[in-house]
């Protein structure tokens, strides 16, 4: 008798939803409804700063990540962005973890259901999240996300990575134009990394060889995964534009002027086989700021030289931006070279200015909207 009861009330619960109400959506990370973004290998797991994930999700009130063995112990921050609003660091670790929807209301209206966009992504360029599962509320329902007509790929070193900033590529120039123009952004950058392909700041190689590698530099390092595999380029999301910066590291390491004349223009000649119409914008270093106003600066010539010789070769297409004057004493850490959160932000407001005197202008909203 008492199973009999048993099951009739839970019959009638379920009928009413109550029993529903505590059983989780579960999500597999091979669902299609998932919009990827950055570089994953065929395990599920994250390369390179800034690689993460979409989500359009309808009636959402909670949200958590189980997260595997091979993700970076302790823990890895990530970027979490609700509503395309400000980004917010969150500590996961392997096992399941809570996702905060700080500021978040998915009931506005009883008599209708509401829809949520939330982006994650990994902050640093050495840490990797292994997605198992997406753990959604009962009730919630995976939406399609339609990703923006623009997409930015980034290629660099730390001056494009946000490094000492206290959320990275989050806070990083890169992510602060792409969300100005809600453009899909691709942050391919390595901090101390050379373009030249030699040992710098423990980077094994340099940008010109892992930018066509599934993994980061850091791979080197993993003890689950230190050995490199070819990216196939076709599973990106395609990019509109391209945004390039590197040179300092090979500086300092003692790559003379003429080395970097020719890897600048062989990196550009393979971006450009790749990317055959898309503009590539090549951004000069910004040199180290002096307190006195001045700067010092390297290399003096030789992108501008570069761009010009593509140019005048038949490329119209790729554009020299320079930045010198750009960024001041106090927009530098006490290197005197990488941005601090003021520097970030002014270097993207004069990047954002040069794009729309350029030609390109922000979208009026991002195609997948909330409601």
């Amino acid at each position: 008798m008492k199973s009999f009861v048993t099951a009739f009330v839970a019959s009638v619960l379920a009928g009413v939803g109550i029993v529903n109400a505590a059983s989780p959506k579960v999500i597999y990370p091979n669902n299609p409804l998932i919009w990827y973004h950055g570089r994953w290998d065929s395990g599920y797991g994250s390369w390179w700063p800034g690689t993460g994930f979409n989500l359009h999700v309808e009636n959402l009130s909670s949200l958590s990540l189980q997260l595997g063995p091979n993700t970076t112990s302790p823990s890895v921050n990530i970027g979490v962005s609700v509503n395309y609003g400000e980004w917010a660091t969150v500590a996961v670790q392997n096992g399941t973890n809570v996702i905060p929807l700080s500021g978040n209301s998915t009931v506005t209206d009883s008599s209708r259901p509401t829809s949520t966009v939330v982006r994650i992504n990994v902050q640093a360029p050495e840490n990797n999240i292994y997605l198992e599962k997406i753990i959604l509320n009962s009730g919630a329902r995976l939406l399609r996300y339609t990703p923006s007509k623009l997409a930015f790929q980034f290629i660099g070193d730390s001056l494009s990575s946000g490094y000492l900033l206290p959320n990275l590529i989050d806070g990083a120039w890169p992510i602060q134009i792409s969300d100005y123009f809600k453009a899909e952004p691709q942050t391919t950058v390595q901090p101390g990394a050379c373009l030249t392909d030699i040992l710098c700041w423990g980077n094994v190689h340099g940008i010109s060889y892992q930018f066509f590698q599934l993994e980061a530099t850091s791979y080197y390092y993993n003890a689950n995964h230190n050995y490199t595999t070819d990216w196939d380029f076709r599973r990106d999301y395609r990019p509109t534009h391209i945004f390039f910066q590197a040179g300092t590291n090979d500086n300092y390491w003692k790559v003379n002027a003429t080395e970097i004349h020719t890897q600048y223009d062989e990196f550009f000649t393979k971006l450009r086989r790749l990317y055959p119409r898309q503009p590539i914008f090549a951004l000069t270093t910004w040199g180290y700021p002096n307190e006195d106003g001045t700067y010092a600066y390297f290399y003096e010539g030789v992108l501008e030289d570069v761009v010009a010789n593509k140019r005048a070769n038949g490329d119209s297409n790729i554009f020299l931006v320079n930045t010198r004057g750009w960024v001041a004493f106090d927009d530098v850490y006490e290197d005197r070279t990488h941005l601090n959160p003021q520097g970030s932000a002014k270097l993207a407001a004069h990047l954002e200015d040069w794009l729309k005197n350029w030609g390109l202008q922000p979208q009026a909203k991002w195609p997948t909207t909330t409601c």
